[in-house]
């Protein structure tokens, strides 16, 4: 048992020893302002990510091509990515006031831009985190193109490639809508070229698609290859620049200030500046679902379950009962402020001086003389967690005004990996461990396990790591977490990032009271050490309502005192 142990925890030294090289490594290229990735100064990178072997990443060291970490990469880069041997990350440059129309990913809120044939321009707004990313995704699907390379070119020098590849190109160039008949002619090709079975390439084929290209699995598959060919026969190598106003202001709090005024000046414009604050990072709905829908919606839902409104709020297909209790809120407190800063983080603002409590879910709230503000922000990503709240916990200034807020609660609702259990279940972490460091930051969580109880969802507490990275799941390290002393029960990128700007705010600078409450809980977005249940597996669906309003409702229970 003991040499069990010790192979363990060499494991995991191994793969910490990894992602440190990783983080170095992408440290370096990027204040050297360019590489490219399948060449010798993208080795490093590559190699670490081979012997990672992260969770989402699924089969990247095998032969045969990884499908569900391809599609989950892909829903997080811009369209036509594939097709660009030059990838610019870039600073908010003014691209917006140009001709080019921004592409934003599916799944990550970014704006890219196609500058030509050859070249993607992405924006990076959200600091290292966002680099970090992108680095590793795009790492991870160049490895994949080689692998696509290495089936189908059998002579470089003669450039012969197989029979698949040939059909496959005549497929994709004539782009066109297929048949169904041509579609699986086309996939029988595809599923050589990828080294999978026919049943495993149609069962994903159609998640790739959009309503203008159904058949974009093709064209991504094609173009991955074709480029990758190229880098062997030609010699002409992908390549990834960071652009000099990039490297110049990353660190600096650019665009996490100018969010934060934005927020005090709408709060100075609406008197809500010397109010009690409540700060809430969560989505754009809950917060306001929990509110409203109840009374909005309350004729048409008598009698049903009492988490059936909130399911259908979330399905994509229901916008007119959305907007029906969004156009309430907004008539009744609420404030909202699409992000303009370049952060893409939304915010919403209620003042619920303005609420009629008897049309709300909180009908028995005891807010006390000066009622309270809620600020909703957004999920931030990563680092952009500590900039924004850094940013937004500082005085207020007006030229020689300084105002400082009072600040009584910072509560984060979001998703995570859970190392114990599975998809929707509730997490309530204790502390937060900063991976890679040996920063730790205990804190006192306002919500307890017991509060969740008797819900008929699995809650879970104790510490949770804060990672660099979820495209970095390494399941010996994941385990050692768990399994060692520090007995962590999850992984997720903000809480430590929030909670080092709260305490700095609140025990050093003192511009908001000492005695803030803080509030953390997570509902399971995946369980990275169960093959079929990473974040490649796919989202959790309805599972996911239940645990989100779960949360929510009891963070505003007790804003509210309601109990």
């Amino acid at each position: 048992m003991k040499e069990i142990k010790n192979i363990s925890r060499s494991r995991a030294q191994e793969s910490s020893a990894a992602i440190e090289r990783l983080y170095i490594t992408m440290r370096h290229l990027f204040n050297r302002g360019f590489y490219k990735p399948m060449g010798v100064s993208g080795e490093t990178l590559r190699e670490a990510l081979l012997s990672l072997r992260p969770e989402i990443y699924g089969s990247i060291a095998e032969e045969k091509v990884e499908l569900n970490g391809l599609l989950y990469v892909i829903e997080r880069l811009p369209v036509g990515i594939e097709e660009c041997r030059y990838i610019n990350l870039t600073s908010d440059e003014g691209y917006s006031k140009s001709h080019f129309q921004a592409i934003v990913p599916p799944k990550r809120k970014r704006n890219c831009y196609r500058i030509d044939e050859e070249q993607m321009n992405v924006e990076i707004t959200r600091g290292r985190s966002d680099i970090y990313d992108i680095l590793t995704h795009l790492t991870f699907i160049f490895i994949e193109s080689h692998k696509i390379k290495d089936r189908v070119l059998l002579d470089d020098i003669e450039v012969e490639v197989t029979r698949d590849w040939q059909k496959l190109e005549q497929t994709v160039l004539q782009n066109k809508k297929l048949t169904q008949k041509e579609k699986e002619i086309a996939i029988s090709h595809a599923s050589n070229v990828l080294g999978r079975s026919f049943s495993e390439v149609l069962d994903i084929y159609d998640a790739f698609g959009t309503a203008e290209k159904p058949d974009r699995f093709l064209h991504v598959i094609y173009w991955l290859g074709k480029i990758a060919i190229e880098e062997i026969v030609d010699n002409n190598k992908r390549t990834i620049t960071f652009s000099p106003i990039l490297r110049e202001r990353l660190g600096h709090h650019i665009h996490g200030e100018i969010w934060a005024n934005s927020i005090k000046n709408k709060l100075k414009e609406n008197n809500l500046l010397e109010r009690p604050i409540h700060i809430i990072s969560a989505n754009m709905h809950s917060v306001m679902n929990s509110v409203f829908a109840p009374s909005v919606l309350a004729t048409k839902y008598k009698g049903k379950p009492e988490y059936q409104i909130y399911e259908d709020l979330s399905a994509s297909g229901n916008k007119e009962l959305r907007k029906k209790v969004e156009d309430f809120a907004l008539q009744n407190g609420m404030i909202s402020m699409p992000d303009e800063s370049g952060t893409n983080i939304d915010v919403q603002i209620f003042d619920t001086a303005k609420f009629d409590w008897k049309k709300t879910a909180f009908p028995s709230a005891k807010v006390g003389k000066l009622a309270p503000v809620l600020i909703v922000m957004d999920y931030a990503f990563g680092e952009q967690a500590f900039e924004t709240i850094d940013e937004l916990l500082k005085p207020y200034k007006n030229g020689k005004e300084k105002i400082f807020l009072n600040v009584e609660s910072v509560s984060i609702m979001g998703k995570a990996g859970i190392l114990e259990g599975g998809k929707g279940d509730i997490m309530i972490p204790s502390a937060h461990i900063n991976e890679g460091t040996a920063d730790n930051y205990p804190f006192e969580n306002e919500l307890t396990a017991e509060m969740f109880e008797g819900n008929d969802i699995p809650v879970y507490a104790g510490p949770m790591v804060t990672v660099l990275g979820t495209s970095l799941q390494n399941k010996d390290l994941l385990k050692f977490f768990h399994e060692s002393t520090w007995e962590v029960i999850g992984l997720e990128m903000e809480g430590a990032y929030y909670q080092k700007a709260i305490q700095s705010a609140s025990k050093i600078r003192k511009s908001i009271p000492q005695d803030v409450k803080v509030r953390y809980a997570y509902y399971a977005s995946d369980n990275p050490l169960e093959t079929g249940s990473t974040l490649a597996s796919g989202g959790l669906g309805t599972t996911g309502v239940k645990p989100t309003y779960l949360i929510t409702i009891k963070i505003l229970e007790q804003i509210f005192n309601t109990k």
